[in-house]
């Protein structure tokens, strides 16, 4: 699995991110009580402006991916999805780095992202990978854990 690329998605994937999105999600909704943001995305519309970026299993599909967006200051990790069947290879590490990449490659000193705070496992690993808590925020039905991490 460490050798797959990540390569930005296309159009013939947005069925694929769509199945990892809803895969990888779906186990909080009973949890959060209410159906995480990423499950109701527009990814036709992601994968067209160039926000998502997958990276392929090692049989065929997508495996994992992220979702970012470049903002003036900061680049927003709006999602990141794991197949359930891909856990534990190195996907969701792999993913974290190249957002780092990324991020670096347009001249952005940090990347933004939150989390459910109901999802404590993200709590847990985001910050070994750099994350600060910036704050906590109900942002209408979502209790959110915003981080950020400086890149430069």
């Amino acid at each position: 699995m460490e050798g797959q690329r990540i390569r930005p998605a296309v159009a013939s994937d947005v069925p694929a991110v769509k199945t990892v999105t809803d895969a990888a999600y779906r186990p909080y909704v009973a949890r959060i009580g209410v159906v995480p943001q990423p499950m109701e995305a527009d990814h036709a519309a992601d994968v067209a402006a160039g926000k998502v970026f997958v990276t392929d299993g090692p049989g065929e599909g997508v495996a994992g991916l992220v979702v970012v967006e470049a903002r003036p200051d900061h680049l927003s990790l709006d999602s990141i999805a794991v197949h359930p069947d891909a856990h534990g290879g190195g996907v969701g590490r792999r993913l974290l780095r190249f957002v780092d990449a990324h991020a670096r490659a347009l001249g952005l000193p940090e990347v933004r992202l939150y989390t459910n705070a109901m999802m404590w496992e993200n709590q847990e690993i985001y910050p070994k990978y750099g994350y600060d808590v910036v704050e906590r925020r109900v942002d209408g039905p979502y209790d959110r854990v915003h981080y950020r991490k400086r890149l430069l």
